[in-house]
């Protein structure tokens, strides 16, 4: 039988509160396991069938009992499926989503989402709410952290390595009118693609605040990862909290039923998958302005929400709505009982649809095996220490690194022996004490322990400090003095040939709710390092953080400056393989980094100015009259090696071809040193007549290389002229891609700044 013909069997066996009870999406909590507890909202839906899902188990065991409940208080016998929050790992927590970026790397990428989702099906498992496609542009925004940064194109790679390493091989046979076999092989989990859409895109930076863009904004830089995802075959999409030019994405219907699930022919995707909200999602329409809660559960329903996690609103309202239907004249909205009907059984087949790709309808305890293992967590240590090394980032070295592993070396600063920060913010079932923290970690490698001194009250300001309730930051406390703390620190330092500073931000810093104004370092640490700057010995600066941070100060005095970001279990020891030359590093900027705390947004990306080069008349220039260069201090792009690389003149195969053709773009990079370099080359494209106005530069390709010393080798880019159309867009149910015909200018090197330029002319 075919997952069409199960779905509608049971399907119309249903009645109205059993199909209203698959759209519930709870969250699991104490007393829920054996039945021993008093009586909850989720253990009287489970008596009564009205669950759908449950997110938030921890362990194999309860997700079994909590199955078995909800079996035994279903009439047909309709499983759960189970989900949490794997952003960068399961157990074995990676670097963060923006650090994983970073480090270029599909295959890695892959590696780790696989990893990740092998450990969270031991645990009985079906969903996570990853990946975290949000482009965003403003470092500002907290939840920069989580996600693949500034470019569409990266990003959108990113979303189909982390599709295809959650959901495994064999997924195609599946979908549509396929077999019920079950979601790939075992040991993988359903993706969710989040947040839909331009959530990376708000006002200010204020997470949960509104995006206003224009239409062609939308279409090119923040749905093209959700559609390589579901490209990829992701099965479910999760909603946003913000609102997308004044329409809030619960109720978006034209985003939803329309670009998503519309067929390809309409101007969509065709997406049949599961639609889920977020975290009471659907309650916080109400306060979006869009009615009471009758209102705002069938705005959603009508959008294509088919779950609702958390608030229960569907489960509330639902049933009125289905019987009476709804006639909202002030809100000029108005629903019929027989619609609403309708919508339900929709909702309630994807569902069910979704659980049968799961293969949950066949076996209910799918993965759930007792004797289910986790993989070799040695392996995972492994590879997240390989990740936390690709995905940090050289962005300075006046020839101090790598370090000799017998170099006298003190190592200062609130991150020197952390541990609960290195895991950064969405680690939700990560331990600290998993974490080797970057003295024990140099020690390890080098055989010598480093000499270190530490603060930890340097980590927070105050302002943070008096929110630690809130906040939860796990840095231990210091009650000396500051001054106290940065003298022991100096003192330290001048007994040694080198000192390693390490530095940066609490993982709560970051993170969802975790908007800045100012993208600076505490101002503690920055009197930290201008101490140990002064003592003129070599400055080796490392800095972990959740977002990009303005570095020009510490840029300006260090010897070498690594962004190590958040890096997970394996930060630490990936840091200190890369300090000390156990790995190469390769991490390139996938997030420009401001030069100071108040240029945001900033992205390499940028349209042009209609303003002529300033000559004499320097006050119109386009930036900021107290800023000397408003470019980025560190491009998208941008990262160094230990081995330096040289670019040959780039080439075309020609450089007019028909608009049928396909051109290719060859470079030779050739490694200069005497170390193994790993170089991505990147290619950008801008158009220089069209008819909007075009970025001055994007990224149309890159390309990943290891080169060994003294090695060359030609890369080659094939190029169509597809790749250059764009949106134009006076409103979204009118827009059309186009492509000018005429001179397109191709941008090759090592950055988004440092390029060769060659011009190629399309004939249509």
């Amino acid at each position: 039988m075919t997952i069409i013909e199960r779905v509608e069997s049971l399907l119309g066996a249903m009645d109205l509160a059993e199909k209203i009870g698959q759209l519930n999406l709870l969250a699991a909590g104490e007393g829920l396991v054996t039945g021993a507890g008093q009586p909850t909202a989720l253990s009287d839906r489970l008596a009564n069938g009205g669950v759908g899902a449950i997110f938030g188990t921890k362990s194999l065991a309860s997700a079994r009992a909590l199955q078995e409940r909800a079996l035994a208080g279903s009439r047909l016998g309709i499983p759960l499926f189970f989900a949490e929050d794997v952003i960068h790992g399961h157990r074995t927590i990676f670097p963060l989503g923006i650090a994983m970026a970073c480090s270029w790397d599909m295959g890695l990428i892959r590696e780790t989402a696989a990893y990740a989702a092998a450990e969270a099906a031991a645990e009985g498992l079906h969903q996570v709410y990853a990946p975290m496609v949000d482009v965003t542009r403003d470092p500002r925004w907290g939840r920069v952290a989580e996600g693949p940064g500034e470019d569409p194109l990266l990003a959108s790679r990113i979303a189909t390595a982390m599709v295809q390493g959650f959901q495994g091989p064999g997924l195609g046979a599946m979908l549509g009118a396929g077999s019920a076999s079950g979601l790939g092989a075992s040991g993988h989990v359903a993706a969710c693609l989040k947040h839909f859409v331009a959530y990376g895109a708000p006002q200010s930076g204020r997470d949960y605040d509104n995006a206003s863009l224009s239409w062609e904004d939308l279409l090119e830089t923040y749905l093209p990862p959700f559609a390589a995802g579901l490209e990829a075959g992701a099965l479910s999409v999760m909603a946003a909290f913000n609102a997308v030019n004044k329409v809030p994405m619960h109720a978006h219907h034209p985003l939803i039923e329309g670009w998503l699930r519309a067929s390809r022919a309409e101007g969509g995707q065709g997406f049949d998958g599961l639609m889920v909200s977020d975290y009471t999602g659907v309650k916080e329409l109400t306060p979006h302005g869009l009615g009471p809660a009758q209102l705002a559960v069938a705005r959603a329903l009508h959008a294509g929400i088919d779950m609702d996690m958390v608030g229960e609103d569907y489960w509330r309202e639902l049933p009125a709505l289905a019987h009476h239907g709804i006639d909202a004249p002030d809100a000029g909205f108005s629903l019929g009982a027989e619609r609403i009907g309708a919508m339900i059984d929709c909702a309630c087949r994807r569902v069910l649809t979704f659980k049968a790709r799961l293969g949950l309808l066949d076996d209910p305890f799918r993965g759930m095996a007792e004797t289910a293992r986790p993989p070799a967590r040695d392996k995972g240590r492994a590879l997240a220490r390989k990740a936390a090394a690709a995905s940090a980032v050289l962005l300075e070295n006046n020839g101090i690194l790598p370090l000799a592993r017998g170099a006298r070396v003190a190592l200062i600063g609130p991150f020197a022996a952390d541990r609960a920060n290195m895991l950064g913010t969405w680690s939700v079932s990560g331990r600290a004490e998993d974490v080797v923290p970057l003295d024990q970690a140099v020690a390890a490698l080098t055989g010598v322990t480093p000499a270190r001194a530490w603060g930890a009250d340097i980590v927070d300001e105050s302002w943070l400090a008096a929110r630690l309730n809130v906040h939860g930051v796990t840095v231990d406390r210091d009650p000396r003095p500051e001054a106290e703390q940065i003298a022991e620190a100096v003192a330290v330092a001048r007994g040694a040939d080198i000192v390693i500073a390490a530095l940066g931000e609490a993982k709560e810093h970051a993170g969802e709710s975790s908007s800045r104004l100012s993208v600076d370092l505490p101002a503690v640490q920055l009197r930290l390092f201008a101490a140990l700057a002064a003592l003129g010995k070599p400055l080796v600066t490392v800095v972990f953080a959740g977002r990009p941070l303005s570095l020009a100060a510490l840029s300006k005095q260090s010897d070498a400056l690594l962004y190590a970001w958040h890096g997970g279990v394996g930060g630490p020891e990936g840091v200190a393989d890369l300090l000390f030359g156990a790995a190469e590093p390769s991490g390139r900027l996938a997030i420009s980094m401001p030069r100071h705390g108040a240029e945001a947004p900033v992205t390499y990306a940028s349209d042009p100015s209609g303003r002529p080069s300033p000559g004499r008349f320097a006050k119109f220039l386009t930036g900021w009259l107290d800023l000397e260069d408003d470019a980025p201090h560190f491009p998208f792009g941008f990262g160094l090696g230990y081995a330096p690389v040289g670019y040959g003149p780039p080439r075309l195969s020609r450089d007019t071809a028909p608009a049928s053709d396909r051109v290719t773009l060859s470079v030779m990079v050739v490694n200069h040193g005497t170390r193994t370099a790993i170089e991505t080359v990147q290619l950008y494209a801008s158009d220089p007549v069209a008819q909007v106005t075009r970025p001055a530069r994007k990224l149309i390709d890159f390309m990943q290389v290891s080169l060994s010393p003294g090695e060359s080798r030609e890369i080659g880019f094939s190029i169509s002229a597809a790749q250059f159309a764009y949106p134009v867009a006076p409103a979204l149910e009118t827009a059309c891609w186009q492509r000018d015909p005429g001179l397109i200018r191709l941008h090759v090197g090592a950055n988004s700044r440092d390029t060769q330029m060659v011009e190629l002319t399309w004939r249509d």
